[in-house]
């Protein structure tokens, strides 16, 4: 027979005093218990910077499929505007007017050869490697969110040693470390 009444519960006739588990990942707990925040805060800055770097490389391009286009013409009239040929007032192809990026003049096509331009083997390779890289850095997003939420949890900790008057606010989550309420207490 077990009977449970606010945090304890009796088992066979002995009260037996119900642990309330944190809610920590099983990865969380190794590095709260082997690391140190400031190890945990480098690493996060570390990621931080490869994702800046990754950023600056990418350039956010057709990020969420197809950028919108912002690219304003001006027209006189609006016979111009009826006979407005986007490929002609860009200087380049028709097969490349949809190209965000990269997109050759045709002065460049006849003086260069240029390669993999209407390749569409080549552009299929090259935004497979651009879908990699999006991947690559919305995975490095997350592993910082995490370590965040880790250097947080073990400042906790930290916190809670030192101190000694305490409420808790909030519960401890796996996105977010449980709040504490420190009462003042003058020191002279």
């Amino acid at each position: 027979m077990e009977c449970v009444c606010l945090g304890w519960s009796t088992r066979d006739g002995v009260h037996v005093i119900k642990q309330l588990e944190e809610e920590v990942t099983e990865e969380q707990l190794k590095i709260i218990r082997t690391q140190d925040v400031k190890y945990v805060g480098m690493k996060r800055i570390a990621e931080a910077k490869k994702i800046e770097q990754l950023k600056s490389e990418l350039h956010l391009l057709e990020a969420d499929g197809k950028q919108p286009n912002k690219h304003t013409f001006f027209c006189e009239s609006k016979k111009e505007v009826e006979q407005f040929d986007l490929a002609k007032r860009l200087n380049t192809l028709p097969e490349l007017v949809n190209r965000v990026y990269n997109r050759p003049t045709v002065e460049t096509l006849q003086k260069e050869k240029v390669k993999g331009v209407i390749d569409h083997e080549a552009q299929e390779r090259l935004a497979k490697q651009r879908e990699q890289q999006y991947s690559l850095l919305n995975q490095r997003i997350e592993r910082e969110k995490k370590m965040f939420v880790v250097e947080q949890k073990i400042q906790t900790r930290k916190d809670l040693m030192d101190k000694t008057y305490k409420v808790k606010v909030k519960n401890e989550t796996k996105n977010s470390p449980a709040i504490y309420k420190f009462k003042f207490r003058r020191t002279r």
